[in-house]
């Protein structure tokens, strides 16, 4: 069940860390009148401290201004193709059991995994609920990573989210790289034990990326290149272009032309 965040009064936002915990002790008195059980809050809120690391990943953040041969070369493309042939055949069950679910190839979710953590060699080192309630209290986009934090304490009550749990910078969590609300929302639960694990479990996280998808406009049996129709799903994994590119040119280079 979806939790509806009030966050009309939420608690003043800062840019600095001089406020965070000021700020952390009014969101924990609000908490629970947004649906969160008040141990769940104290549990959460148990080694959270601002996270300086994701406030320097935030406002040093660039568009990607590669070209795409440039891209392709700094993200390790056709280490990515190769090993992604590999793992597509080493997992063909799984792939060809989400296809079947979900219609979305191997190709595009193995360039995802690859490019976003390496097939799952690296899922970040920073403290996720320590990022998502540092971004929540900064000013810049603190709506925003309200509804993050809502979500990623409602990963926590229901089990699906550790809280010593590490991921990106800005709180991505997974095999795929799922922010906290893109779990909720479109998380899906692979490998049929009643959880939805995008940490330890490949078949949740690629499970997950295909519906997430879907939920952005995939359509079963279209090709994904740009100009066809399922780019504009890609499109909604990554806003810069060369990223979108890049996903579908090593999708195209795994699968065979789609």
């Amino acid at each position: 069940m979806m939790l509806t965040v009030n966050v009309a009064h939420a608690a003043s936002c800062g840019n600095d860390a001089s406020g965070f915990e000021n700020w952390v002790q009014d969101f924990k008195r609000q908490a629970p009148a947004n649906g969160v059980s008040a141990s769940v809050v104290q549990s959460a809120f148990s080694g959270v401290s601002y996270n300086r690391p994701t406030i320097r990943a935030d406002r040093g953040q660039k568009s990607f201004k590669l070209s795409f041969d440039e891209f392709m070369q700094k993200r390790g493309g056709p280490a990515i193709i190769s090993r992604g042939k590999s793992m597509k055949a080493a997992n063909a069950a799984l792939f060809s059991a989400i296809e079947r679910r979900y219609g979305v190839p191997a190709g595009p979710l193995l360039a995802i995994w690859g490019m976003e953590t390496g097939f799952g060699s690296f899922l970040g080192d920073q403290h996720t609920l320590s990022a998502v309630a540092t971004l929540a209290y900064d000013c810049r986009r603190s709506a925003f990573f309200t509804e993050q934090l809502y979500a990623a304490l409602q990963l926590v009550a229901r089990g699906d989210l550790s809280t010593s749990a590490k991921g990106a910078a800005h709180g991505e969590i997974g095999q795929t790289q799922f922010l906290p609300l893109n779990v909720i929302r479109y998380g899906a639960d692979g490998d049929g034990d009643g959880h939805i694990d995008m940490v330890r479990s490949r078949a949740d996280a690629l499970a997950s990326t295909a519906n997430f998808l879907v939920g952005h406009g995939w359509q079963r049996g279209a090709g994904y290149q740009p100009g066809q129709p399922n780019f504009v799903a890609i499109q909604g994994w990554n806003a810069a272009s060369v990223y979108q590119q890049a996903i579908a040119y090593i999708g195209a280079q795994i699968d065979g032309a789609r």
